[in-house]
This record gives structure tokens, sequence and C-alpha cells, in this order.
């Protein structure tokens, strides 16, 4: 990828600004940043997920900033203006494995000048913000995850076998339907994506309303289990019909004009920003990470930490909205119960589907300070 300019300031808010780290394994990490004077402040880091940028955290950051904390929010591997990473199908997947990248941010960490933080993930990013609690938690001191439980490694042994084939078991279903995860996966997904029918900024705008609480059908409850008529339940954007691409079936939802002229949380403005990145980007790097997930790399990567808990304290957000934080059956309780041994609390906020730090920025930095300032700052 060619060299590239830190995000114009001009589309970000006042108090933040954009710059490049080098030398983080190997790349030059694009990274967002508040709070960056006097020196010495404690580290608040943002995590995104996909598919999000560092920019998805330009409401939360300000306001974490304003009351004492140094708010880094990078472009992680395989996204945004962060270079150095493989944009292709065949690029070798380790790079994008869960250790990797929680050793990315221990990087970043250091290359800061920090030795502490706060870690805060989002949708796929909770997973990173997990396993750097996980493997780091002399580093990574507090940990919020939002929109995905993280359940823990796998125990001793690796988990026991499926009772169903659930990819079979969905495509036998009238109309057939794939799991989201693995259409990701595919080959052709990212051509997909890159490049749907109804142009990227419009398929972005149906992608990001279809899982907000501006979709009136997030209104999600418990399933059952992990099975296909359990499963069919969620809606189409986590399983898909399968006869469609993500882009097909997220179309079918589109907001209207007036809709979106009413979206004060992702103006057109602000979506034009985010299409810009993967305009030029494409998806391929973010998909990397699903395929991790898809092809047992990352319960492979966990496996060095069977039946150690994350013991940092903890808490979970996530909009009310959300499907995320059902679409594993029984993630939730496992995550609170097993996984984690501080879980401070799990917050539900009213109004928010699974873009929360987005929807409802001031009811997240609401959540977060009292946990972030609990014992006087970050490095506690």
């Amino acid at each position: 990828m060619a060299a590239l300019a830190p995000l114009d300031a001009a589309v970000l808010p006042p108090g933040i600004r954009a710059r490049f780290v080098p030398g983080i394994n190997g790349l030059m990490m694009h990274v967002l940043e508040a709070g960056f004077e006097p020196p010495g402040q404690p580290l608040v880091l943002l995590l995104h997920g996909f598919p999000e940028l560092a920019y998805s955290w330009r409401h939360v950051m300000p306001a974490l900033a304003a009351v004492g904390f140094h708010v880094v929010a990078p472009d992680q591997r395989g996204f945004g203006r962060t270079t150095g990473w493989d944009d292709r199908y065949e690029a070798e997947l380790a790079p994008f494995g869960l250790l990797r990248l929680a050793s990315d941010a221990v990087a970043l960490l250091f290359a800061l000048g920090h030795r502490a933080a706060a870690v805060v993930g989002h949708d796929s990013g909770a997973s990173v913000a997990a396993c750097c609690a996980l493997a780091r938690p002399d580093l990574f001191r507090r940990a919020a995850l939002m929109s995905a439980p993280f359940t823990g490694p796998p125990p001793p042994g690796g988990a026991p076998p499926a009772a169903e084939d659930i990819h079979a078991a969905l495509a036998a279903l009238d109309p057939p339907r794939v799991h989201y995860q693995w259409y990701f996966s595919t080959p052709q997904a990212n051509a997909d994506m890159h490049r749907p029918p109804q142009g990227l900024h419009a398929a972005l705008r149906a992608y990001y309303h279809h899982k907000s609480a501006d979709w009136p059908g997030n209104r999600p409850f418990p399933l059952a289990g992990w099975t296909a008529a359990e499963l069919a339940k969620l809606p189409t954007y986590y399983v898909m019909d399968r006869r469609r691409t993500m882009p097909e079936n997220v179309a079918a939802e589109m907001p209207t004009a007036a809709q979106i002229a009413a979206c004060t949380w992702l103006p057109e403005r602000e979506l034009a920003v985010c299409a810009a990145e993967y305009a030029r980007t494409g998806f391929q790097g973010g998909l990397n990470w699903y395929r991790n997930r898809t092809t047992g790399r990352h319960a492979q990567d966990l496996a060095l930490f069977a039946g150690r808990t994350i013991d940092v304290p903890a808490i979970f957000v996530a909009g009310a909205q959300d499907w995320g934080i059902h679409q594993v059956p029984g993630a939730m309780e496992r995550m609170q119960h097993h996984a984690f041994t501080r879980m401070a609390g799990c917050h539900l906020i009213p109004g928010a589907g699974h873009w929360v730090q987005q929807e409802r920025p001031e009811a997240v930095v609401a959540v977060l300070l009292p946990f972030l300032c609990a014992g006087g700052n970050a490095q506690e």
C-alpha cells in the first residue's frame, strides 16, 4: 500500500489528532489521539471492531480526555491507514490471529511510552481487549468489553465436538441460511463487500442501520441453543439468506431518505469518511480476522491459556437492542461467571444497537468513567 497522510483534521472533532506510530510489529500504525498533553496521563486504549475504524471512537474520545486520560484509538492490523499488513485472501493468517493482535496492542503501549493502560474493545476488538488482559494483566489493568461477550480460552483438551453440523443444517432450511462469519471467510466476500451493486456508501449505510437501534426488528432475546432452528431466529445480518451476498441481505433494510437525514449518530458526512477508507483498502484485512475464528486458529492461539481466567477489573457494555449479546447462546453467562473473576457489571444501554459507542456515546461515557477512574486512574 502507498504511504498515506494521517486522517485529515477537518473530519475529526476538536481535541483529536491523527498521527502514525512506526515500528509496531512491522506496522506503521495510524492512531487517533486525545488528551496527549501534558505527558504522563493514564492511558486508555480503544480497539474497534468490524467494519469499523479508529474513527468509530470519535464521539467518546474527547469526553475521556477531558477528565485527564491519554486516549488512543488505533486503526488495527488490517484496517484503515495502518500499513504493513498483507491485503490478499492468500495472506498468511497468523498475523491476524488474536495473540498477534494483542501483541500489536502491547507494542503500541510501549511505543507511546506507557507501561500500563485500561483497554476497551468493541465487537471483534472486544476479543482483542480480553486477550490483552488475559495474557498481560501486568500491562492491561482494567478491561471494558463492548457488544461481544468473551467466554475465555477453550477448556484443557479443547472444546467437545458439536452435536449438529450447524452449517449443513442451516443450508437445509427454507430459505437456506449461512452464518455470516463463515460467509465472511469465503474468497468472494471481499469483492462482494467492496464493490456492491448499490455502491459502497449505500451498502455501509444499510449495514450500519440494520444492526442499530434505528432498525425496529432489533428486539433481541436469548436463544435456547446452538442449533439451526434457533440461529434462524437471528436477523439476516448474522444468519444470512444463503442465496444473497451480505450487501444484498442488508439492502432489503435500506433506510429511507428521511431516516438517513434523522440519523444524528452517523450523518452522511461521517459515513463518507468510513466509506472512503474502505473504498481504498477493501475489507480483506478485517475478513482475515474472521477466517482465524472459523478455521479454529483463534482457539488454537488461546489453548495456551486453558483453565486461566481474566482477573483484572472488567465491565461489559452493549446496546439493549443488540443481537450480538445473544448470537452465541450462553456466552453472556459464561463470560460473567467463568471467564472473568472481577466482572464489575454488565450494562445494557437503552436506545442503542450494535454500534453502542457511536449510537449513544454520552451513555457509554457515563458507564466508562466511574469504572476507569476507580482507584484514581486507569493504571491501578
